[in-house]
């Protein structure tokens, strides 16, 4: 009776399938699938491309806010790259050059705990926005700038000290070159909407460089900057919320556009409006007359009026009245001199 038991028992585990909480890790030929497959299937694959995303971090990811739907942003942060190479030129008194690797969207939650450390965390406020963004400047940077700015030889690397904090030179030299970088961020923006950017204060620690909720979206900037053989990285993290003020300036294709606007129609149908050609009336006198009276009428019949020769009467295009005038005689026909302009909707004139 036993027997008859377990084979029941095994027949009912295998109609029944695997537990809900148990994941198949196997393939259509059933084979158990290795922790590198699992990786990539899962999305966590170092080796692939970090602007190519896979597998359930696609899916997670498709919710943040592609920065090509802001396309001013290509156009701000060329002229960034531009003002940067003659601003740090001028300060470093070096040959300076500065790329633009690329802009992305990522959570600010997720770009913080990327963050190769140690390195200063420099927040600023957009004052006209009111809100603020970050900036990034690895240690690769600060030791190159410090050694720039304090007379190191050219051809040599700039010496680092792993797992000591920065020093107060370190720090002011730093804070020197990040002002003339948020000033030429304030030039970049100016043709598009003027604000200033101001450096609150520098962090080395990401916990206390937190602007904003970890799982809000934002627009990742990153710049590397050139001095012969030294070089170091820039990373501009700007909040969506701190673009808001300003995220239909950044929906255009151009500086400058106009959606639904076209300036050469506009003068155009303006200079053939001011052509057209209108007819105008001259009322010289009204009055409510019967039927009764209409039907009675014969040629040599007087119709009165309650206007005087001396009254203004009303010049009138369509059913809109105009101008108030006054009637006379010039060369032999009737005419009028306009005297006040009538504004649309109210009941008398007004001297023009």
């Amino acid at each position: 009776m036993s027997d008859v038991s377990d084979n029941s028992a095994e027949e009912i585990e295998s109609a029944a399938g695997p537990a809900p909480g148990d994941l198949d890790m196997t393939d259509e030929e059933g084979r158990i699938l290795d922790q590198d497959e699992i990786d990539e299937l899962l999305g966590f694959d170092e080796d692939a491309d970090e602007l190519q995303s896979t597998g359930i971090m696609e899916l997670i990811n498709s919710a943040l806010v592609n920065y090509e739907r802001l396309p001013m942003l290509d156009i701000v942060f060329d002229r960034l790259v531009r003002l940067m190479s003659t601003s740090l030129r001028n300060l470093t008194s070096d040959n300076v050059e500065i790329s633009l690797d690329h802009i992305s969207s990522v959570r600010f939650g997720d770009y913080l705990n990327s963050i190769p450390l140690p390195a200063m965390l420099c927040i600023f406020k957009a004052e006209e926005w009111d809100d603020h963004g970050l900036l990034v400047v690895d240690s690769a940077l600060v030791y190159s700038v410090v050694d720039v700015l304090l007379g190191g030889r050219r051809g040599t690397s700039a010496m680092r000290v792993e797992g000591r904090p920065f020093t107060t030179i370190e720090t002011t030299l730093i804070e020197r070159m990040v002002n003339v970088v948020l000033g030429d961020m304030t030039s970049a923006f100016d043709p598009l909407s003027p604000v200033n950017f101001r450096l609150e204060r520098i962090e080395t620690n990401p916990r206390f460089a937190t602007i904003t909720q970890g799982n809000n979206a934002g627009v990742l900037v990153r710049m590397r900057i050139d001095m012969g053989d030294r070089s170091g990285r820039v990373e501009v993290m700007i909040p969506y919320a701190t673009l808001e003020p300003i995220r239909e300036l950044l929906l255009q294709m151009f500086m400058g556009e106009k959606f639904g606007q076209d300036s050469i129609w506009e003068n155009h149908l303006t200079n053939e409006l001011y052509m057209t050609d209108i007819e105008v009336q001259a009322i010289l006198g009204e009055t409510t007359v019967s039927l009764h009276d209409i039907l009675n009428w014969e040629p040599g019949a007087t119709v009165m009026f309650n206007t005087r020769v001396e009254d203004s009467v009303e010049l009138r295009v369509g059913e809109h009245p105009m101008f108030t005038a006054k009637t006379g005689q010039r060369q032999g026909r009737i005419a009028v001199n306009v005297e006040t302009y009538i504004a649309p909707g109210s009941g008398g004139g007004k001297r023009s």
